[in-house]
């Protein structure tokens, strides 16, 4: 009974990914593979718009600053292994 219980909700998850599949029928692609279009409303170019997100350049520069302060750190911790063998994880430590 549990064996045929699966084989069918089985079979029933197969048949609804099969027609979810098929659910869009491709009437509106521009190009083969190219079946992007916007909502209604929304415009086809964001930048400048009401949706544009205007993101800060200093907000945006925060990630890259943060790797180069990591790889300083790392190239002071591996500078000094090499100098004294002996691995030290917090900078403030390592003498200078």
């Amino acid at each position: 009974m549990k064996k045929l219980l699966f084989v069918g909700t089985a079979a029933a998850a197969a048949l609804i990914a099969a027609t979810s599949a098929f659910a869009y029928d491709g009437t509106k692609c521009k190009a083969p593979g190219n079946c992007w279009e916007p909502k209604p409303g929304f415009p086809d170019k964001v930048a400048g718009s009401k949706y544009d997100p205007k993101h800060d350049p200093a907000e945006l520069a925060k990630g890259s600053n943060s790797i180069k302060e990591m790889e300083a750190r790392n190239a002071k911790r591996t500078a000094n292994f090499v100098k004294t063998g002996k691995w030290v994880y917090d900078v403030d430590e390592i003498p200078n």
